[in-house]
């Protein structure tokens, strides 16, 4: 059985996760579309997401039509207890069941999926032979696996940069997507083995945002989460500061505080041998 790390089932733990769904951005158009467009099957399709969470990802398949149609059955699997109540109270719909499951160990039949689907948090994966063979098994012939991710662009603004900048010394050795740990995957024998090469696309785009939804967004991550309540306070402060300072901040509408938020989205896809 697969294991947690400790930070993620602190910082994602009962309740941190209603602040979790509030604050983390929901998938782009374009993100939805090229995970569709790479399926290899015609549909209805059978979908397996590892890692639902908060139910983010499946509530922005549901509420995309051409997703929406497609859908014939998706199986949540989520190993937190917290992120599945709430999962269980915003995700509705007799197609979805959902599941204690992991990267390794999802419970899914053999070739029952057409696509196995991680969005913002394939990075917490401990071991990608174990997680690939996984994929594998439960996918059919020429099943697609996509990896999801939405990270705040530290290049898209200075801002940006030194809010990411002051809340990452704080990651407490914890394998964020930042890392690159998880492309380890793709140079396993499970990987080269069943998979072939994958496919990588990046996309830029700018959210609203607000000061509010910066320090939220912040310290809804899992090494923000577990700090003592002291040194939460002085980050979601000195967090405040630098925005309240920065001259560059491109405004949507300065009355109302909102500015541009500049993000990035990575979206891999595998397809199975």
């Amino acid at each position: 059985m697969s294991t947690v790390h400790k930070v993620a089932q602190s910082g994602f733990g009962t309740g941190t996760n209603d602040l979790y769904d509030r604050a983390r951005p929901s998938y782009q158009r374009f993100t939805l579309d090229f995970v569709r467009e790479s399926v290899k099957a015609s549909g209805p399709l059978n979908i397996v997401e590892i890692g639902s969470g908060t139910g983010i990802f499946t509530r922005a398949l549901l509420s995309d039509p051409k997703w929406n149609s497609l859908i014939r059955q998706l199986k949540a699997v989520e190993p937190s207890e917290g992120m599945r109540e709430v999962f269980s109270r915003t995700v509705k719909d007799d197609r979805i069941s959902l599941s204690e499951g992991y990267f390794d160990a999802t419970g899914v039949e053999d070739g029952w999926a057409d696509l196995v689907v991680i969005a913002q948090a394939f990075h917490w994966c401990p071991d990608y032979d174990k997680a690939s063979a996984e994929f594998a098994r439960i996918l059919k012939p020429n099943g697609t696996v996509a990896l999801v991710w939405n990270l705040e662009d530290k290049d898209g603004a200075k801002w940006v940069g030194r809010v990411r900048d002051l809340i990452e010394i704080n990651e407490q050795g914890t394998p964020q997507f930042r890392h690159g740990y998880w492309r380890q995957t793709f140079d396993t024998p499970s990987y080269q083995k069943y998979f072939q090469p994958h496919e990588h696309r990046i996309w830029s785009y700018n959210l609203q945002g607000t000061k509010q939804s910066v320090v939220d967004r912040a310290s809804s991550k899992s090494y923000i989460a577990v700090l003592p309540a002291d040194k939460k306070a002085e980050v979601q402060n000195e967090i405040r500061r630098i925005i309240d300072q920065d001259p560059d901040k491109v405004w949507i509408d300065e009355s109302k505080g909102i500015f541009e938020y500049p993000y990035k989205a990575d979206v891999v896809i595998a397809h199975k041998k």
